[in-house]
């Protein structure tokens, strides 16, 4: 298996889980008291890894 496959699948699932992890915020936090730059941040940093990852996974190339 390719290192840079592997690499991208753990970027990925960090993608997903920060991106859960932004959404379990969202949803559990009180109306008033909503900590926007926490969840801007996990948000974020969620989707970088991510779209990142799955880049990652889909332009390398399978070696033989």
């Amino acid at each position: 298996m390719n290192l840079k496959r592997i690499f991208g699948a753990i970027l990925t699932l960090l993608g997903i889980v920060g991106l859960i992890y932004a959404a379990f915020l969202f949803v559990n936090s009180s109306t008033g008291t909503r900590n926007i730059k926490t969840l801007v941040t996990y948000g974020i940093i969620g989707v970088i890894f991510f779209v990142s990852g799955i880049g990652l996974i889909k332009t390398t190339k399978d070696e033989s």
